[in-house]
């Protein structure tokens, strides 16, 4: 399968920071590709030099078979960026947005109000097109956001975690429209640090860890990397007081379940033990040694957080 997005040996350094590391990727044509990580991990910085708004210090990236560095206008007329906040003029209505960036892009006006009709009537905002956008709902605003990009059809599309801010409800709706874009023969690259959303949408997933990629794969081929079952302990309300992966065998269990017992009795008063199938969320832990939204690591016996190591906001 040819390779929409190919990078060795990415190197960006802020100050004193090595923000990427030797980072490599390669992401294959048509498919859903998730790049997963803490705040400081370096995702955004990692899309930033694929989409040719950041140089990096050193190593090779090429995108849509153009290279980003000898050939960025090649680059920049096959892709999409959707950013962290939505770029909408709160003023003008929905039509209006994509009628505008349509004639920005070189439509006539009749070939952009046609675009603008159809990406209304895909993203689910048709009744809203007449409307100013600052009436609009965060879900809607993203959708009309990720409408924008695709007034030229492109073979990449980038999104920098897409769903953030949104409820849950907004972020299914979202997942369904990004799974389309696949279903259409584009290339989506996205960064989350929605463990689930990885899981629901990726065909393949990357954790980025301290600048590198520390495992790529499925999501079940990650999870199978962590063992077969996580023992958790609850407290009375529900709330997890300790997880604990096992290998799924009796002595795995059994030796999880001793971990347990070394517990205080105060914290294991009322408490209940259950069993279940590794997440996502179990293999970052085990790969990072941090906590996927807060970048903090945990130990599992106890469920303690070591204080966390600023980074640079630039760095996401």
């Amino acid at each position: 399968m040819p390779l929409a997005i190919e990078a060795h040996g990415l190197r960006k350094r802020f100050g004193r920071t090595d923000v990427l590391a030797g980072l490599d990727l390669a992401v294959p044509a048509g498919t859903i590709f998730a790049l997963l990580g803490p705040n400081g991990a370096g995702k955004t910085t990692t899309i930033n030099i694929l989409t040719t708004l950041v140089r990096p210090d050193e190593g090779a990236v090429s995108v849509a078979g153009h290279d980003v560095l000898t050939r960025p206008d090649e680059v920049r007329r096959r892709i999409s960026l959707t950013g962290q906040s939505a770029a909408v003029d709160e003023v003008l209505t929905g039509t209006e947005n994509l009628v505008m960036l349509g004639r920005l892009s070189g439509l006539s006006a009749r070939d952009a109000g046609a675009r603008a009709a159809e990406l209304l009537e895909r993203f689910d905002l048709t009744d809203a097109a007449g409307r100013r956008v600052g009436t609009y709902s965060g879900g809607m605003r993203r959708r009309l956001d990720l409408a924008l990009s695709l007034v030229v059809a492109v073979p990449v599309i980038f999104l920098d975690e897409p769903t953030t801010g949104l409820d849950t409800r907004s972020r299914q709706e979202l997942w369904a429209v990004i799974r389309s874009l696949a279903d259409d023969g584009a290339t989506v690259f996205l960064t989350t640090q929605y463990l689930e959303e990885a899981d629901r949408l990726a065909d393949r997933i990357a954790v980025l860890d301290r600048g590198r990629i520390a495992a790529e794969g499925t999501a079940d081929e990650l999870k199978a990397r962590i063992g077969g079952e996580v023992v958790e302990l609850r407290d009375e309300s529900g709330a997890v007081l300790a997880e604990l992966p096992t290998d799924g065998t009796v002595h795995g269990l059994r030796a999880a379940v001793d971990q347990l017992d070394r517990l205080p009795a105060a914290a294991a008063a009322g408490a209940t033990v259950a069993i279940r199938r590794p997440s996502l969320d179990d293999v970052f832990l085990a790969i990072t040694g941090r906590d996927a939204a807060s970048g903090t690591g945990t130990d599992i016996g106890t469920g303690t957080e070591p204080e966390t190591t600023p980074e640079l906001q630039e760095a996401k």
